[in-house]
């Protein structure tokens, strides 16, 4: 029983490292940069090895590479399957099928087909260079640490149907391009355009704008063709791509509205408001990240805004003591609002996130959420009376008595 509850209790901390759960901190980070670096090197070698020169010097280097990639790709996806049934979503369906579930999703699929070519050559005589190109799936392993790839991934899906629509319009000016230019020019250059199926390919290189020259008009009529092909081609590569970027640009405004949604609600001073006023509330918020000994405000500057900590650390030096704040704090409030000089300079002591709100924001907020104007007030008051006790950087007591 032991070993059973040891094992329960080792699984969510493996998932936690893998998945970048939050318990997992720096080494899930670690291990995510251990695991991106892999993938590059093993696709760099991959892309080495097809070139005998270099194979025939470096071949030995390039099996390492391989056994240490094919090692750590194989236990990864192991752990990964074991660890299925902590992924939130999976948890009430069991052991069982919410492993299966994650071998048939993409990212499964996509683990299993970075290391199955090698497992492969054991069990079939495979082609050589047909492995070499089959490892080369590993680069799709990068879309689980690249949130780009995930929105543009996500955006293919979404827009499945239209592309879908896309793909059968272009079928048919093809055949109807084909048809038309089969008619026009199969007489003259029978060769080339002598049936529909072999003027397809001259139909499918115009529509794409790619037009390799091997098959072109010589008749009038043909020319003609060819002209009205071109144009309709334009628009076919045209529909597609406004298409994609459109879902693409949606899915990017969707992840940030979705993260900065998170992180409005993470701050306690936002934390009775309800959705609508949370939403009211982002519209005013400009989010940003700032690196260790990164001055965020500075000493006799004008105060334009206060700022809200997401996570992070950072230090206001006064002129007597040095306090620090860490997560859901807030600083620089009274002085935006009474839009006077800085009396504190304040330093990230870590690489911190931070919510901005500009002064004519802060008298509109306050204003509009009474609720957050005291709790403002009373967080000022209080800090001065527990941390500061003669100034305290933005909060004077002049200013809080006023």
């Amino acid at each position: 029983m032991s070993r059973l509850h040891r094992l329960g209790q080792l699984r969510p901390r493996l998932y936690n490292v893998f998945e970048s759960g939050p318990a997992a901190g720096r080494l899930s980070a670690t291990v995510n940069w251990i695991l991106i670096g892999l993938i590059v090197v093993t696709l760099a070698a991959t892309v080495l090895e097809s070139v005998p020169r270099l194979t025939n010097v470096y071949g030995s280097l390039f099996e390492i590479i391989e056994f240490v990639a094919l090692a750590t790709f194989s236990f990864e996806y192991l752990v990964r399957l074991w660890t299925a049934i902590e992924h939130p979503p999976w948890r009430r369906q069991g052991a069982i099928q919410s492993r299966l579930r994650f071998a048939a999703s993409p990212a499964g699929i996509v683990d299993l087909a970075a290391v199955l070519p090698f497992w492969l050559s054991f069990a079939v005589a495979a082609d050589f260079k047909a492995l070499l190109v089959l490892r080369l799936i590993r680069f799709f392993k990068l879309t689980r640490y690249s949130p780009a790839m995930r929105s543009l991934l996500e955006a293919l899906y979404a827009e499945r149907r239209a592309l879908l629509g896309c793909f059968v319009i272009l079928c048919g000016a093809t055949l109807i391009a084909a048809a038309l230019m089969h008619l026009a020019e199969g007489a003259a250059q029978p060769d080339k355009f002598g049936t529909i199926p072999d003027a397809m390919w001259w139909a499918i290189v115009t529509l794409g704008t790619i037009g390799y020259g091997d098959a072109v008009p010589i008749t009038v009529t043909g020319r003609l063709i060819a002209s009205l092909a071109i144009f309709v081609g334009l628009l076919m590569v045209a529909l597609p791509v406004g298409i994609v970027a459109t879902a693409f640009a949606n899915e990017v405004h969707r992840r940030d509205f979705v993260v900065t949604w998170g992180l409005v609600a993470r701050i306690p001073l936002f934390g009775e408001l309800t959705a609508v006023q949370i939403a009211d509330v982002m519209k005013l918020l400009r989010a940003q990240k700032v690196d260790k000994g990164t001055i965020i405000a500075r000493r006799g500057e004008p105060a334009h805004s206060m700022y809200l900590i997401v996570d992070g650390e950072v230090e206001i030096k006064l002129r007597h003591q040095h306090v620090r704040l860490g997560g859901g704090d807030f600083f620089g409030e009274v002085a935006a609002l009474r839009q006077s000089r800085r009396s504190a300079t304040v330093v990230a002591l870590c690489h911190t996130r931070l919510l901005a709100l500009d002064a004519a924001d802060l008298h509109s907020l306050m204003d509009r959420e009474p609720q957050i104007a005291a709790r403002i007030w009373d967080a000022a008051r209080e800090r001065l009376g527990r941390e500061l006790e003669t100034a305290a950087g933005d909060l004077v007591t002049s200013e809080l008595s006023a």
